[in-house]
């Protein structure tokens, strides 16, 4: 794929860097076939708009694609990749220097679901960020047929009662009235609500759907740590018209433009 207004495609060790967001980011990503960045990856990346100066942490980043969106789209913001997979924590390195990002991007290393001590002890200390960017694995061990793909698998798949556990972890690392965004399945609303609840308030859900006409596929949500704001449902996002086509906002979102939730 060609490089950015037509230039020669960025290399290292044989790979070469994907175009995403329009072209504003280029990314190195696994092969095809493993978990790579997506439209679920536009839509956390857009889900609202940080303010100057902010901390933003992905946690869960994989190859850097959320939180470095987010930081390009921000200037003045800094930026924490959390990852524990050595192999992606290396293509997120390699991102943030490809996006010239590198001067206000930290990663860490850690794993999200290991104890207290541990994770702090790796970086993840308590009120680490004003904003937590996630897209936590989707399904639950035992209940899905999980890919053979590894870095895939481990993704997509959960043991019971860890999406409880990670979202801790976000609590954990957010300072006073921050933030947190999340995509997850529609179905998986009821688990999200519970595992954040006593936690966040100001908890606003927006469905996802493919087409109008369909069932919502995901739900953005947003909440602020320590907030007494009731729960809001938000308009639905529509993803797809009748003919297959992007709507104009999903086609914004996937070239860099606009904010699912502009409000601070």
């Amino acid at each position: 794929m060609p490089d950015v207004e037509g230039g020669p495609p960025e290399s290292l060790n044989d790979e070469t860097a994907d175009l995403w967001l329009g072209g504003s980011l280029r990314l190195y990503q696994p092969p095809r076939g493993a978990h790579r960045a997506g439209t679920d990856a536009v839509l956390l990346a857009g889900l609202f708009a940080p303010p100057p100066e902010a901390v933003i942490c992905d946690i869960g980043a994989g190859t850097g694609a959320v939180g470095l969106a987010a930081a390009r789209r921000t200037p003045g913001t800094r930026l924490i990749l959390v990852e524990r997979d050595p192999d992606l924590v290396d293509r997120a390195r390699r991102n943030a220097a490809l996006n010239d990002l590198s001067g206000r991007t930290t990663i860490v290393q850690a794993d999200v679901l290991a104890p207290g001590a541990a994770r702090r002890a790796a970086g993840l200390v308590p009120d680490l960020a004003d904003i937590v960017l996630t897209n936590p694995p989707f399904f639950e061990r035992g209940t899905y047929r999980a890919s053979p793909v590894r870095g895939k698998a481990d993704a997509h798949g959960f043991a019971v009662g860890d999406l409880a556990s990670w979202l801790r972890t976000c609590v954990d690392i957010l300072r006073p009235k921050g933030r947190l965004g999340l995509i997850h399945r529609a179905d998986a609303l009821p688990a999200c609500l519970d595992a954040l609840r006593s936690r966040f308030g100001a908890i606003a859900v927006r469905p996802v759907h493919a087409r109008a006409d369909e069932p919502a596929i995901r739900i953005l949500l947003t909440a602020r740590k320590g907030s007494r704001a009731p729960f809001v449902l938000r308009p639905a996002l529509i993803l797809h018209d009748a003919s297959g086509r992007f709507t104009p906002d999903a086609e914004a979102l996937h070239a860099g433009r606009g904010w699912i939730d502009p409000s601070p």
